[in-house]
């Protein structure tokens, strides 16, 4: 899909409707553009019943028709009055892997992040929501297909300080996964003959790329890997799939943390004096949040009394008998789940920055060595050796993760500045997080000090959302559609 790079080659104003099925919460919102980087959001979220993730496409995208009639009811009861043509425009921001062949039109490959719907693969999802919002007789139209990773770019773009245009729209939370802008003379796979392509515009000589990063190395040549995310990803819906993701985002930061704990409890006697009833979350799959990461990264007591607390309230261990070195355990391997997490996430970002041609690439390319012991390897051999009687220091830091820069003065010539624009929890809260990705960016070589600082990451508020408006917008005015005002 080819689209402007820098949101001023259009008017940006109007009322639009957007909706984010992005994991296991579905959000109907409306927002009005003011055109001068501002805008007023709307908005309503849902839980996704479990039963629905693995049910049927028609249960689902009933759902998802009957929030959409809830919220324009109750929001825009208006267009129900007007001329049955005046429809608002709809941008469905779908954060699965599909194969998009328009701007409203996208076919299904795969699920991930635990919906498994079979009768859904391979059917245009933009028509499988249409049709239901048609049935339900809504003045609404779906007029663009959003990845989520697309929405934060050109949330980002719209948003973003100074005159620079967004290069990336990165999402770190319960997945992940980034979309970039590229030269189309660059995609060379559309040009080949007897390519099948769908409908784009060549007119801004770009396209937005959805890399979905997220499967990078399924075949495991290079990720770090560990018996704790094996574990995890033979008990996962797709097993083999999205190996990248398993190591870095949300929905499977809590599992590794869990298998770790188990394992380590087997091993070396963990919470051995710990009476732990059967049906706590530590000994159920999948019931582990990644926020207890995150509540566990950031504390700084001495007697680690907010760690001990997490561990009741959330995992079930008892704190009786619980005692600070088994807590500081928890915390080491906390860590090293955090910081590798934070640091493969920069891996994807350093790439389309050297790709794009932001920064100068090495005149040769280099075998890069892997380290052969992982950063959560490192974390259960000191919490081996602890419990062997030389408990190492927890060395957890304790710094805000990424936040709005828009006090921020520009330190270098803005047309040096490489912009990215990111979302999702983990990015946003997660304690350290940015820390750890910049510490990564600058150990690469063709980045170094001097490339790290000219990258400037905010984090794209309701990116999803706002993104898709924009999108919504630059669909509805190619195709001549009248945008109501309020």
């Amino acid at each position: 899909m080819c689209i402007p790079s820098n949101s001023a080659d259009f008017i940006l104003q109007g009322v639009y409707l957007a909706v984010d099925l992005g994991g296991t919460n579905f959000r109907v919102c409306s927002v009005s553009l003011s055109g001068d980087t501002k805008f007023t959001l709307t908005q309503s979220k849902v839980a996704i019943p479990r039963s629905m993730m693995v049910s049927d496409s028609h249960t689902l995208f009933s759902f998802l028709a009957k929030q959409v009639e809830i919220f324009v009811k109750t929001h825009h009861a208006d267009h129900f009055l007007e001329d049955p043509e005046h429809h608002l425009q709809l941008g469905f921001t779908f954060s699965f892997p599909v194969d998009q062949r328009a701007v409203n039109k996208g076919y299904l490959i795969r699920w991930t992040k635990g919906f498994d719907i079979a009768d859904a693969i391979g059917k245009d999802v933009c028509e499988l929501l249409q049709k239901e919002i048609d049935a339900l007789g809504l003045p609404v139209k779906v007029a663009a297909l959003v990845n989520d990773t697309v929405g934060t770019l050109m949330a980002r773009s719209y948003e973003s300080p100074g005159k620079s245009g967004t290069l990336l729209g990165a999402i770190f939370g319960t997945g992940t996964n980034g979309a970039y802008v590229e030269k189309l003379g660059k995609i060379t796979k559309m040009t080949k003959p007897g390519a099948q392509v769908g409908e784009y515009n060549t007119s801004t000589g770009e396209m937005v790329v959805n890399t979905e990063w997220g499967s990078f190395d399924n075949v495991m040549k290079v990720l770090p890997d560990t018996v704790y995310d094996r574990q995890l990803d033979a008990n996962s819906v797709n097993p083999g799939i999205q190996m990248f993701e398993k190591r870095i985002s949300g929905m499977f930061l809590g599992e590794i943390l869990r298998n770790a704990i188990l394992g380590l409890k087997k091993d070396v006697g963990l919470f051995s004096t710990t009476e732990i009833p059967e049906d706590a979350p530590l000994n159920v799959p999948w019931s582990v949040d990644t926020s207890v990461l995150s509540y566990l990264e950031a504390d700084d007591t001495t007697d680690l009394s907010k760690t001990k607390a997490v561990l009741e309230e959330q995992l079930g261990i008892p704190t009786a008998g619980l005692h600070t070195e088994e807590a500081r355990a928890v915390k080491i391997l906390v860590h090293a789940i955090g910081k590798r997490s934070a640091r493969l996430s920069a891996v994807p970002i350093a790439a389309i920055v050297i790709a794009t041609g932001k920064v100068k690439p090495s005149s040769v390319l280099r075998d890069i060595p892997i380290q052969k012991l992982s950063l959560l390897e490192q974390g259960i051999q000191a919490v081996k050796s602890a419990f062997s009687g030389n408990p190492p220091a927890a060395g957890v830091p304790t710094s805000p993760s990424v936040k709005s820069d828009k006090d921020k003065a520009d330190t270098k010539e803005e047309l040096d500045i490489i912009d990215i624009g990111v979302d999702g929890s983990v990015v946003e809260f997660y304690p350290g997080f940015e820390k750890y990705v910049r510490g990564a960016l600058r150990e690469v070589e063709e980045l170094g000090v001097e490339g790290e600082k000219r990258i400037r990451m905010g984090v794209a508020k309701d990116g999803s959302g706002v993104g898709a408006a924009l999108i919504a917008l630059v669909a509805a005015k190619a195709a001549g559609v009248n945008i109501p005002s309020s």
